[in-house]
């Protein structure tokens, strides 16, 4: 591709910048719209990524065929198979009449997928089907439909991470996988920046008739130097930003405004590489998960207490564990002997297994070598510490009432 037709290609679909990366890109849109191979374009979110099938529309057999552009990860999971396959009147609650879907609209034209990554696993296999086949069900119908569409995909994450942590097929990247199309990123593009800073600035001018913007030498350097993270898309609000703020309305007496290091520096986010990303909260680490160890640790403890009495009962009266007062149906004695063995006062288990992680919890906080008397004693102390000696915020955080809590501390002091 020559030279003049690349800048016509630029010129028709507004795209600054003369970036080899970003010429690669278009040069290869153009080379394959002629065919019906599957393009996956790939790239950060607000590199224009929306531009490369619209060139392969427009370039292709189909341009007179509809072109609709679908971002999939705007659409509801239980509504996305209705969008793209379309439903039979009655499928599901609400469908009140039947639907065409997107592939039946754009038959004989290009659908663009956009944030493909973001489909659901039972639409991904919906999607290989059409790709390979050209066949799809509307939902609610057993008719196979037939449908000559051109895809485009894109997205913005790995799409091969995605498919070794199993969110993507495996089958369908290969599908979308022909060719892929990738627009650099803005901080790849270096030249390019101050270019489409100017046209985002004379734009924003032109449209509500204020003075232009310029930058000096050093604020154009500042410009080029920061990362983007955000692309064009955000450079293009850096850039309407700025000319809100900073210029006028155009007067008699100039029709520039010039911005300095100073000024610019205001609307350019600070970077702060040191900063480690913060660590997502987890429900372990909550209040109220705090809370609800607590309940346990209460309960379990309340629990001891109550099988240290039943076996105090049982040998005031003279009896056993095994004796014929205290005889149960077979399972239920087999289960209650089991679990008898994890009761004994010396013990660390509470009717938990091994492997239960509220065993370890509770074994961490109560000692193995405490009695339950010792453990209840060291709850209330501790509770009663928490509140500043407030008997009743204790014994409501105790579970228990204020008549019990008098006793227990009357106990103690009694010892």
């Amino acid at each position: 591709m020559t030279n003049q037709e690349l800048q016509t290609i630029k010129n028709k679909f507004d795209i600054i910048g003369n970036d080899p990366a970003l010429n690669r890109a278009l040069e290869i849109a153009v080379a394959v719209a002629p065919t019906d191979i599957t393009v996956l374009v790939t790239g950060e979110s607000g590199v224009g990524k929306e531009n490369i099938p619209r060139i392969i529309h427009q370039n292709s057999r189909r341009r007179n065929g509809k072109y609709f552009a679908i971002n999939c990860g705007a659409i509801p999971e239980g509504t996305i198979d209705s969008e793209l396959f379309g439903h039979e009147k009655g499928a599901f609650t609400g469908a009140n009449e039947m639907r065409r879907g997107y592939f039946e609209e754009a038959d004989g034209g290009t659908l663009f997928l956009d944030e493909i990554g973001e489909l659901p696993l039972a639409s991904q296999a919906r999607l290989l089907r059409v790709l390979q086949s050209g066949e799809f069900i509307r939902v609610g119908s057993s008719k196979v439909l037939k449908t000559d569409v051109r895809v485009v995909a894109a997205t913005n994450i790995n799409l091969r991470h995605a498919v070794s942590k199993g969110k993507f097929r495996e089958d369908l990247y290969y599908r979308l996988d022909a060719v892929t199309i990738t627009m650099p990123a803005l901080r790849d593009r270096p030249t390019d920046i101050n270019l489409l800073f100017r046209k985002f600035a004379s734009d924003f001018s032109a449209r509500y008739g204020m003075c232009k913007i310029s930058l000096t030498e050093d604020a154009s350097i500042m410009l080029r130097k920061y990362r983007w993270p955000g692309n064009i898309r955000q450079l293009k609000n850096v850039a309407e930003k700025v000319s809100a703020l900073e210029s006028v309305k155009i007067s008699a007496g100039s029709d520039k405004c010039t911005i300095d290091t100073d000024i610019l520096s205001r609307y350019i986010p600070k970077e702060e590489p040191d900063l480690l990303p913060a660590k997502s909260p987890s429900y372990q680490d909550s209040p109220e998960a705090a809370g609800e160890r607590e309940a346990i640790i209460r309960m379990l403890l309340q629990l001891k207490q109550d099988v240290d009495y039943l076996k105090d009962v049982v040998a005031k009266a003279g009896l056993t564990r095994t004796a014929p007062a205290l005889a149960a149906p077979e399972d239920f004695s087999r289960d209650w002997t089991q679990q008898s063995e994890s009761l004994e006062p010396d013990g660390a288990q509470v009717l938990m297994s091994e492997e239960d992680p509220e065993e370890q919890e509770f074994q961490e906080q109560v000692p193995a070598d405490l009695t339950i008397k010792t453990a209840s004693n060291e709850l209330i102390e501790r509770v009663l510490r928490k509140h500043g000696g407030n008997r009743k915020a204790a014994a409501s955080e105790l579970g228990i009432s204020e008549r019990t809590l008098y006793r227990k501390i009357k106990q103690m002091t009694e010892k």
